[in-house]
């Protein structure tokens, strides 16, 4: 049996520089707002699971009702939107924009609505 030494790999910044840099993501404290009103959501009974998505021009922050459904909403983060319309929106399941802005708090208000509910 011959032994083969182990192939050297370069570090993945090394192989691929431009694929990491321009990558987007939510940051620590955009994370600390959106999971804060998930925790909300889940202990409401509405929401039980999520996904994050990162891409090159966009990150998103998908909340499901089941793990094998289509998303209820999409929280996204498109940094090029910036100067105009706000690069946080809010999108539902129909694919249809409920609201956008530079602060996500305000934006991801029209979420926090879906908790108050009329007591009988």
């Amino acid at each position: 049996m011959t032994l083969q030494p182990p192939t050297p790999f370069r570090p993945l910044a090394a192989r691929q520089p431009d694929v990491a840099a321009e990558e987007v993501c939510f940051d620590r404290r955009e994370l600390g707002v959106i999971l804060s009103l998930y925790g909300q959501m889940v202990a409401a009974g509405e929401w039980r699971d999520y996904g994050i998505s990162t891409l090159r021009d966009l990150a998103v922050f998908s909340v499901f009702r089941r793990a094998a459904e289509v998303p209820l909403y999409r929280i996204e983060k498109r940094p090029k939107l910036r100067t105009r319309q706000g690069m946080y929106a809010v999108v539902s399941a129909e694919g249809q924009t409920l609201r956008r802005g530079q602060d996500l708090a305000q934006v991801l208000r029209v979420l926090e609505r879906k908790l108050i509910r009329p007591v009988d």
